[in-house]
């Protein structure tokens, strides 16, 4: 039986820490006692928690202004969209930045969608996140978010089964399956569609819905798919842009050319909110009107921007973050030796998951709730877990600056606390 959200947050320690300040990977408790932050933040902080060059572009820019109209502040997007377009496939060439979330960022790649096909539907993966505005928890891939509000259960929403290789939901084997759950979505559309649809939004790795990473050709054949219906694709870059599977863009990292990319998290270096949309030239059909937000693109979230894309852009800053992922990856990988509850190892760059299951490999939710929660109380180590706490894969995702011996630290922290959270299960 699944756990209810109350009996999950009882996993979590009753006192939450109260932090005076972060420094890089680390946060500092009120009494000076440093929590290491295995997750950036919310996964927004690449740069983690005080990169100087960021920092003082956004002091700078406050003290000249916060905030002035889209009208004023277009060509100071518009320098930013360049940059970001000059790293970007090379199919994208225009871009929009009225946005501060990733949700409405999504919501704005959908709308273009629709607005230029003329087209109504929006395919998208079952296990998928893509907001929580109504419309996008309308088209996310778990059901347990849409239950308490009837406006999310959109028509327009067409879920499709995620490249789960580890659980496969139809019950296939990578390599021989021949992409499968590429192949039924076929039948989806004919029995559960109406015809209309104007995008598919996916994710290169489904962040909430488990740190799934697609095998290799998974893309070749949904791209193939798309481009065989006049359906647009939507690269919901929101967790994975800005150099977090190693290159500026996961779609590089896995050779994805979409019509349409959105971003967020990641792009305000050091959890500054702001968030833009790229997409092909054609495709730049919205006007002022269709999507804009008083504070989307303002002043402070332009500086933050412009300063991330120049640190993180870089070439060097980039290999680095290949170099420190392949030490991520190996030292992840040796930990399946010592605990039994880890069933799979998965991720690329600096964006990890660790499977957690019980007895016949079945999800193990609640061990994966109680292993976060003895690594935060007991070695001031911070994680977060899948599907908003109800999955049972804890996420690994430090700071891109993240050093050697942050990496060895961070992986030992891990360690005690499922070590402690496998005798606590044996003695029970």
């Amino acid at each position: 039986m699944t756990a209810t959200y109350t009996e999950m947050q009882s996993l979590v320690p009753a006192l939450q820490p109260r932090f005076s300040y972060g420094r890089g990977l680390r946060l500092i408790r009120e009494d000076g006692v440093e929590f290491l932050d295995a997750v950036s933040g919310t996964f927004n902080l690449p740069l983690g928690y005080d990169d100087p060059r960021v920092v003082e572009a956004v002091i700078d820019q406050l003290r000249r202004c916060a905030h002035v109209s889209s009208s004023y502040s277009a060509p100071y997007a518009q320098a930013v969209l360049d940059a970001l377009l000059e790293l970007a496939p090379d199919n994208l060439g225009s871009g929009w930045m009225r946005d501060l979330t990733g949700s409405t960022a999504n919501e704005c790649a959908i709308k273009i969608a629709q607005k230029s096909t003329g087209k109504s539907d929006v395919l998208s993966l079952h296990l998928s996140h893509h907001g929580q505005t109504v419309f996008t928890t309308a088209i996310s891939g778990n059901a347990f978010r849409r239950s308490a509000f009837p406006a999310t259960r959109s028509a327009m929403s067409i879920k499709v089964p995620a490249p789960y290789c580890y659980r496969c939901p139809l019950q296939s084997s990578y390599p021989g399956c021949g992409f499968a759950c590429v192949e039924s979505i076929a039948d989806t559309l004919e029995y559960a569609g109406n015809g209309s649809v104007a995008c598919m939004i996916i994710e290169p790795v489904l962040g909430n819905g488990g740190n799934i990473v697609p095998p290799p050709g998974y893309f070749d054949a949904l791209s193939q798919f798309c481009r065989e219906r006049d359906i647009l694709l939507i690269a919901d870059e929101v967790q994975t842009g800005i150099g977090r599977t190693g290159s500026m863009f996961a779609c590089e990292t896995f050779d994805i050319r979409p019509n349409l990319m959105t971003l967020a998290k990641g792009l305000g270096g050091i959890g500054i909110p702001v968030a833009a949309v790229l997409m092909e030239e054609r495709l730049d059909v919205l006007e002022k009107y269709d999507h804009s937000f008083t504070s989307g693109g303002n002043m402070l979230a332009i500086a933050a921007a412009r300063a991330t894309i120049e640190v993180a852009g870089h070439p060097l800053f980039l290999a680095n973050v290949r170099r420190s992922g392949l030490a991520l990856e190996s030292l992840l990988r040796s930990l399946p030796e010592q605990f039994r509850c880890i069933g799979d190892v998965r991720g690329v760059g600096l964006m990890w998951g660790l499977e957690i299951v019980g007895q016949d490999n079945a999800p193990a939710p609640e061990l994966a709730a109680r292993i976060i929660s003895i690594a935060e109380s007991r070695h001031h180590l911070i994680l977060r877990g899948s599907r908003f706490g109800f999955g049972n894969v804890v996420k690994v995702r430090p700071a891109l600056i993240a050093t050697p011996d942050d990496l060895d630290e961070l992986v030992a922290r891990l360690a005690l606390a499922i070590r402690d959270a496998e005798n606590e299960q044996a003695a029970a």
